[in-house]
C-alpha cells in the first residue's frame, strides 16, 4: 500500500480549503513569516482542520525544500487531506490572486510611468508590514526555539537561531548550508541515527545541482529559465529570493532598471499573497502577460513538485527521532534566518521618524489590541502614507 499523509473525514470540504486559501491569498499581508502564522492561526488554533503535526511536518517539509516558504506549506496543507488535487487547487488558490493584482498594476505601471502614488502607499505600508512580521518572528521564535527562559535547556538551538539571524544580518542572504549543518549537528547530538552508530550502515545524502546551459534563444525562454531557477535553488522563503532576482534582472540580464526593481518589491509587500508574486510584475515589465505568465509559473512549479512528491513519505520519514532531531534544528537556523530577514529589511524600510513610528505602533496594535486584523492596520498605514507623502 503506498504510503500517504491523506487521513479520512476531513472536517472541511474541498470547497472550503479553496475559499479559505482564496481569502489568504486576497487578504494575507505581511508576506512568508505571517502568511505561515496566519494558517497556523486559522486551520490549527481556531478551525482545527489541521493538527499540530501535520502543520509542523508541513513546515518542516517547506524548510527543507527550496522554493517559497508559504506557498509550499499551503501546497502541503491541501495534500494533508485531499492528496493532489487538494495540494493544487489549494496552491493555485492561493497564488492567483495576488497574481492577478500584481499584473494589473503592472499594466498601470507601463501605462501611466510610474508610481508615485505606489511608493507614497509603500511609505506607510512597508512600515507596517516590519511591524507585522516582526511580531510572526516572534511567535515562530517561541514555537520553534522556545522562550528566552529555555535558552540553558535548548543553548543550542538558541546558538543554531542566533547564529543564523546575525549571518543573515551580516549578509543579507538566507544560506541553505548553514541550515542543513546545523540539522545534522542537532541530529547527531540528540539522536544519532543508526549509521552514525554503525558504521557499515549505508547512508548518504543526495545533493541534486544542475549541469543544463543557459538557453540562448527568446526572452521567453530566458524569463522560463531564470525563474526555474529561482524557483528550484532558493531555499528558506520569499524574502530570500529578492537578492537572486536582483542579481538576475538588474546586473545579470539588464531587463530593469534598480528603481524598477525597488518598484517591484514594493508591489510585493503591498499587495498580499506569497512575497514571490513580485515575479508577476516583472515578468509583465520584460514581456507582457505572457512573460508575468511564465515567470508565474516556472518559479511556483519547482517548489509545488517539490512538496507533493515527498508528501506521501513525509509522515513516516518524520515520526523518525534522528530525523526530528534534525528537523529541530533546521528549524531553529531558519527561524533565525527569517528574524534576521526582519532586520535587514527593516533598515532599509524605517528611514526616519515617521516610518519607526508607523512600525512601532503596529506592533503595540498587533499585541494588545486582538480585534484589530492585519488587513485594517495595513489600510491605515496605507492612508498614512499617501498622506506623509502626497498631502503634506
Amino acid at each position: 500500500m503506498e504510503p500517504s499523509v491523506i487521513t479520512k473525514q476531513p472536517a472541511y470540504s474541498l470547497f472550503d480549503l479553496v475559499r479559505y486559501f482564496l481569502r489568504l491569498g486576497t487578504t494575507g499581508f505581511g508576506g512568508p513569516i505571517a502568511l505561515v502564522g496566519y494558517m497556523h492561526r486559522d486551520l490549527v488554533e481556531k478551525r482545527q482542520w489541521i493538527t499540530e503535526d501535520d502543520y509542523k511536518e508541513g513546515l518542516a517539509l517547506a524548510q527543507l525544500a527550496p522554493g517559497p516558504l508559504a506557498a509550499q506549506l499551503g501546497i502541503y496543507i491541501g495534500f494533508v487531506h485531499y492528496g493532489v488535487l487538494g495540494a493544487t487547487i489549494a496552491g493555485l488558490a492561493f497564488v492567483i490572486p495576488s497574481f492577478i493584482m500584481v499584473v494589473l498594476l503592472g499594466i498601470a505601471y507601463k501605462l501611466y510611468g510610474g508610481l508615485a502614488w505606489m511608493q507614497a502607499v509603500f511609505y506607510g505600508v512597508g512600515s507596517a508590514v516590519i511591524g507585522i512580521i516582526a511580531i510572526s518572528a516572534y511567535k515562530l521564535t517561541k514555537k520553534s526555539v522556545g522562550k528566552a527562559a529555555s535558552a540553558k535547556k535548548n543553548w543550542l538551538l538558541w546558538f543554531f537561531y542566533l547564529s543564523t539571524a546575525l549571518i543573515t544580518i551580516l549578509t543579507e542572504r538566507e544560506e541553505v548550508l548553514l541550515f542543513i549543518s546545523a540539522g545534522m549537528i542537532y541530529m547527531i547530538v540528540k539522536a544519532p541515527p543508526l549509521w552514525l552508530r554503525k558504521p557499515g550502515t549505508a547512508s548518504s545524502f543526495l545533493l541534486i545541482s544542475s549541469t543544463l546551459g543557459q538557453p540562448e534563444s527568446s526572452i521567453l525562454i530566458k524569463i522560463a529559465w531564470f525563474f526555474t531557477k529561482a524557483g528550484a535553488f532558493v531555499f528558506g522563503s520569499g524574502l530570500a529570493i529578492v537578492p537572486f532576482l536582483h542579481s538576475g534582472v538588474v546586473n545579470e540580464y539588464g531587463w530593469l532598471t534598480e528603481q524598477q526593481f525597488i518598484d517591484a518589491v514594493a508591489v510585493a509587500m503591498i499587495t498580499p499573497g506569497p512575497v514571490v508574486i513580485t515575479v508577476g510584475f516583472i515578468g509583465y515589465l520584460v514581456a507582457g502577460l505572457q512573460g508575468a505568465c511564465i515567470a508565474a509559473l516556472a518559479t511556483f512549479l519547482p517548489c509545488y513538485l517539490f512538496t507533493i512528491i515527498p508528501a506521501p513519505y513525509f509522515k513516516k520519514i518524520a515520526a523518525n527521532k534522528s530525523i526530528k532531531a534534525f528537523v529541530d534544528g533546521i528549524t531553529a537556523a531558519v527561524v533565525g534566518a527569517l528574524a534576521g530577514a526582519v532586520v535587514v529589511i527593516a533598515l532599509r524600510t524605517l528611514i526616519d521618524i515617521p516610518t519607526v513610528l508607523i512600525a512601532g505602533i503596529s506592533i503595540l496594535t498587533l499585541l494588545y489590541i486582538k480585534k484589530i486584523q492585519e488587513p485594517m492596520i495595513i489600510a491605515a498605514a496605507a492612508a498614512v502614507g499617501l498622506i506623509l507623502k502626497l498631502l503634506i
